[in-house]
């Protein structure tokens, strides 16, 4: 048999804890002297400390220093310091981080800069509050909308590198919506004019791109004026200005720099293969997850309907209870008002009646009494024509007589 080759074989934890007992320097097991701006944090004080930042005062480059609450109160915010303390180093997953813990303030430095590096601390300090909104996860969410993604690149008026940023996009170049814009890319004012102008066009990222070019001539890729221009655009900001070794002021403000402009086609061509591979390789999880949050949707969509229809079941109800109630309500004073009406009439019909009788024996003894009167004067009318009649019938009787005796008389005459 062959002898059997052995191996020493680590675990995460025990490469990283290797690491961390081999970083003994001597900085960490004395006091040293620390230099920089010092920049206040949150303001949250964890078991009695405080953790600001100190940044060099050439560059952006920060280590987190350990106050105590005293010595945190004799610090200005945006002053330079020398403080006095020791080097601590804490493992945290696969990194270690490094820290600053002050134990005195040696002194306060004066100010070494001019306004111009004043100003560029400021727009630096000012994107940091803004962070950058990441390029990758910016794309992704346009493509997954099915969103266009419109993307401006500015060059020199004689630039040739269109080619290489072309040559780097590949064939994801139908991908995206881009325009290319030029102007005196050497320029500040010209810059900031053509940044100007394309403000309104709303495109969703802004690119300078630049093939390289002697190092006094990128000295206009940190004017200031044009950096608070840069930093205000809403566009994603992308710098792809063709130095390796120096970083301009745009580069630390842009959202995201490439070196070259071949890098900057092909950093937008690795996102689009990456998210073809990922949408090639989990369609089964995206139409599962798609699945899940149909079913979800569908059961807060009945939940939501339950709980209106039991809503409206519980209106529906309350308003047939409150209509009953409204019916009855409106029934009883109906037959109030009728029996009030009933009771009013019977009582007005007795009036009546009452009124007619005594209206009708009125009349009739009106009536009556005209006729009594009538009567009355009749009766004498007839005592006054009987009393003639008798006095007519006495005088004919006279004249009867004295006829039958006239008669007589000239018979006896007639006779002679």
């Amino acid at each position: 048999m062959s002898d059997q080759t052995t191996y020493q074989i680590y675990s995460p934890a025990s490469v990283v804890g290797s690491f961390n007992n081999a970083l003994i320097i001597p900085q960490t097991l004395s006091l040293i002297y620390l230099k920089g701006r010092y920049t206040a944090g949150q303001g949250k004080s964890y078991a009695g400390y405080y953790y600001d930042l100190f940044y060099s005062e050439s560059d952006t480059t920060s280590i987190s220093v350990k106050l105590s609450g005293i010595l945190r109160s004799k610090l200005v915010n945006g002053e330079v310091y020398i403080l006095k303390g020791f080097i601590e180093k804490s493992v945290r997953n696969s990194s270690i981080d490094l820290r600053f813990a002050a134990e005195e303030i040696v002194q306060q430095e004066e100010r070494q800069f001019s306004e111009e590096d004043l100003k560029r601390y400021d727009l630096i300090q000012a994107k940091l509050e803004k962070g950058s909104r990441d390029l990758e996860t910016f794309i992704r969410e346009k493509k997954l909308r099915n969103e266009p993604i419109k993307i401006a690149n500015i060059y020199g008026h004689s630039a040739i590198v269109q080619h290489d940023f072309n040559e780097g996009l590949n064939i994801s170049s139908g991908e995206f919506e881009i325009t290319d814009f030029t102007c005196n890319i050497t320029s500040a004012t010209s810059i900031i004019q053509k940044l100007q102008e394309l403000k309104p066009l709303q495109f969703d990222i802004i690119a300078l791109v630049r093939g390289g070019g002697d190092r006094q001539s990128f000295d206009v890729f940190s004017d200031v004026d044009l950096a608070n221009e840069f930093i205000n655009l809403e566009s994603i900001t992308i710098t792809a200005l063709g130095h390796t070794v120096d970083e301009s002021l745009l580069d630390k403000l842009a959202d995201r720099r490439f070196h070259v402009p071949h890098d900057y086609g092909d950093g937008l061509h690795k996102i689009i293969e990456k998210l073809r591979e990922e949408k090639s390789n989990s369609r089964a999880v995206l139409i599962e997850e798609v699945k899940k949050d149909v079913t979800k949707q569908f059961e807060e969509q009945v939940k939501t309907l339950t709980t209106q229809l039991g809503n409206k079941n519980r209106e529906f109800t309350k308003l047939q209870d409150d209509s009953a109630k409204q019916i009855k309500d409106l029934t009883e004073n109906t037959q109030k008002q009728l029996k009030a009406q009933s009771d009013e009439m019977a009582k007005y019909k007795t009036d009546i009646a009452d009124l007619h009788a005594k209206n009708l024996k009125s009349a009739i003894q009106s009536e009556t009494a005209t006729l009594n009167a009538r009567i009355e004067s009749v009766s004498k009318e007839n005592v006054r024509l009987q009393e003639e009649l008798s006095k007519k019938k006495s005088s004919m009787l006279f004249y009867v007589v004295l006829l039958v005796i006239g008669i007589i008389i000239g018979f006896i005459l007639t006779k002679l």
